[in-house]
């Protein structure tokens, strides 16, 4: 396995995730959960994994109506997520090299 490969950020809603967030700074809430097509109790879930493994940062600030929530990536999580997209770059890039034909069905 590629050593930049991260097991923890590959479970799928957890990638959507910070792929959604890697181009941005503060994002809303509601914008990641539309966007992901998830519930909020989902979203809160893997973003509380996300949180406690320093890979995003959740803040939650007074709103019209209720609470805003806004989450962006931290230092660690925005170099984690282009390592392990490195790291799939290299493996689908693996993947693509023609391999010799096998003897057996040549």
């Amino acid at each position: 396995m590629d050593r930049d490969f991260d097991e923890f950020l590959h479970v799928p809603a957890r990638l959507t995730i910070v792929a959604l967030l890697a181009p941005a700074s503060w994002t809303e809430f509601g914008f990641i959960r539309d966007a992901v097509g998830t519930s909020d109790s989902a979203l809160s879930k893997q973003l509380s994994a996300l949180a406690t493994a320093d890979y995003v940062e959740v803040r939650k600030l007074p709103g019209v109506v209720g609470r805003r929530t806004l989450v962006r990536l931290t230092p660690h999580g925005r170099a984690a997520f282009q390592a392990h997209a490195r790291a799939l770059e290299r493996i689908a890039s693996a993947a693509r090299v023609p391999q010799p034909a096998d003897a057996e069905t040549a």
